[in-house]
């Protein structure tokens, strides 16, 4: 190649840019293969390592932008294009794009660190940026929820991220706990004896840890009993709504009485204002 541009009727120093950007020109297309070929082994070996499909995919990216970064640098210092104007205009184009894309990219630095550190996972039930429901896909930007009531919330990353996250089945059990009046006249030791046989009755409430029912206070219309039991996630709802509905059953069995709360009337003084039409 150099003995057919010596041939031609160019200058030397023409000649030698020449050479310079088919080098510069090799090398981008060389390193673009090289880049993809790192980038892939990367992506690979965090396979392998069990990280994170979108957290792996979003670093492989990260990977391959680097390196092409790297090679266009290299590239246009090869062709002769000065290298320090290029490095500060890069700088303040990326000062500026990140400026403005400051919520974005807090949004994917959460996403990161949520991956990462895996505070919920798909299919956990959480209290977090101030949403609940149950975890159905989380991605490097939003978190996606399945409300109770069946609606959708997509919530950004970065919110969830500065909240405190509530994960209501990450333990796998979950306690639950009510409250019953039993009246001042009735048997109290029967009352929670009876409450007692209730909980070795259910299967689904568990033995470790102990469930249990103490005197909590002494109101106007009784003592107030409390109950607390430990149940597997699934069966939280379940067994509490069943456990309240068998001991109304068995109290009024029983002849114990269940006492409403107290209830406050307000007597108010006054003329009533006249209306106008």
């Amino acid at each position: 190649m150099h003995d057919l541009l010596a041939r031609l009727p160019l200058s030397e120093a023409t000649i030698a840019v020449l050479i310079n950007i088919g080098l510069a020109v090799l090398l981008l297309l060389v390193g673009i293969w090289l880049a993809a070929r790192v980038a892939n082994i990367a992506q690979r070996a965090m396979h392998r390592a069990n990280v994170d499909v979108t957290l792996s995919g979003f670093l492989r990216n990260l990977i391959y932008g680097v390196l092409i970064a790297l090679l266009i640098v290299m590239a246009l210092q090869q062709a002769g294009v000065p290298s320090a104007p290029l490095v500060a205009a890069l700088g303040a184009g990326g000062l500026a794009i990140g400026l403005a894309l400051q919520g974005s990219l807090s949004n994917l630095a959460w996403g990161v660190l949520l991956i990462v550190f895996r505070p919920f996972r798909v299919g956990d039930y959480i209290q977090a940026g101030g949403v609940e429901g149950t975890v159905e896909a989380v991605s490097l930007m939003h978190t996606m929820l399945t409300m109770p009531d069946n609606r959708e919330a997509v919530v950004p990353n970065a919110k969830i991220g500065s909240d405190a996250i509530i994960n209501f089945n990450r333990r796998g059990t979950r306690r639950f706990e009510a409250k019953v009046r039993v009246g001042y006249k009735d048997d109290l030791g029967k009352a929670m004896e009876l409450i007692r046989g209730l909980f070795d009755a259910d299967a689904r409430i568990l033995k470790d840890p102990a469930p249990g029912v103490w005197t909590e206070s002494l109101s106007d219309s009784g003592v107030v009993l409390v109950l607390r039991a430990y149940t597997k996630s699934a069966d939280t709802w379940g067994a509490q709504t069943d456990l309240l509905r068998a001991l109304k059953e068995r109290f009024e069995a029983q002849g114990i009485s269940l006492s409403p709360p107290p209830q406050s009337l307000v007597m108010l003084q006054g003329r009533p204002s006249e209306q106008t039409s």
